[in-house]
């Protein structure tokens, strides 16, 4: 009986490379639901909601619930962002009632996201009320510069027609720099550009800009466009203030 050695030897080669493409696409998966998992935004921002992971050659799809239609791009932000993520397909959904669009409840939700991100004010500390498009804020601030920054940033919120900042100042002993860095650093990159990214969207001088946003090892990078050097300077500021963010790279153009 002839026997073909070299069909059966490309036979046996084929049947190697495909099982080694195969296992290493699996490793692949496997690595992309455990870095969602455990990113800082998922164990953080999302850690109430149920959101479940599944990648498939590197497509990954979004499925659960979650509190707000935030969280919800949040999450596709974040995996979006991850190594080896080729396409995310977002099918998760908002648990009970949303407020409607531009309402005061939608407001004072827009206003606590923004201030979510931001790691110079205290979003826990804060309490926010909006009434015909006007924002209270109460609460407690650590400093001046403090509670200054928290009514800035109410007031860039689209939307918001005042501010009237009721806050009080309580002195609190400060973390050192040390201290500061190694928790910031404990954030991975997809997490801060999806940080950067929502902000962008939630402030008024940043949300019609078509912003790119890199993070490697916490360096961000801007590109697009900005209608004015005072959008670009609040891009790098709004950028810079994000958790986990230690530096940013502004690479935007002025175009009016």
């Amino acid at each position: 009986m002839n026997v073909n050695y070299s069909k059966v030897f490309l036979a046996v080669v084929f049947a190697v490379l495909f099982t080694s493409v195969s296992v290493r696409a699996s490793e692949t998966d496997d690595r992309i639901e455990s870095s969602a998992k455990k990113s800082y935004v998922f164990q953080t921002y999302l850690k109430s909601d149920a959101i479940d992971t599944e990648s498939k050659d590197g497509i990954v799809t979004l499925t659960g619930t979650v509190s707000e239609e935030s969280h919800k791009s949040l999450a596709q932000e974040t995996v979006e962002n991850l190594p080896g993520v080729k396409s995310v397909d977002n099918k998760l959904v908002i648990n009970g009632q949303q407020p409607a669009e531009h309402s005061d409840d939608w407001l004072s939700m827009r206003v606590k996201a923004a201030l979510l991100f931001n790691r110079n004010v205290s979003a826990v500390n804060t309490e926010v009320y909006v009434t015909d498009g006007k924002v209270t804020l109460k609460g407690h601030a650590d400093s001046q510069a403090q509670k200054d920054l928290t009514g800035e940033y109410a007031k860039d919120i689209e939307g918001i027609k005042g501010v009237d900042n009721q806050m009080t100042i309580t002195e609190v002993v400060k973390k050192s720099d040390k201290d500061k860095d190694d928790k910031d650093n404990k954030i991975d990159d997809a997490s801060i550009t999806a940080q950067v990214k929502m902000a962008f969207l939630t402030h008024h001088s940043t949300s019609a800009f078509k912003t790119g946003v890199e993070t490697n090892n916490g360096i961000v990078t801007l590109s697009g466009n900005a209608t004015s050097g005072a959008g670009k300077d609040m891009a790098t500021r709004v950028a810079s203030d994000i958790n986990g963010v230690t530096n940013v790279i502004n690479n935007m153009t002025i175009n009016p």
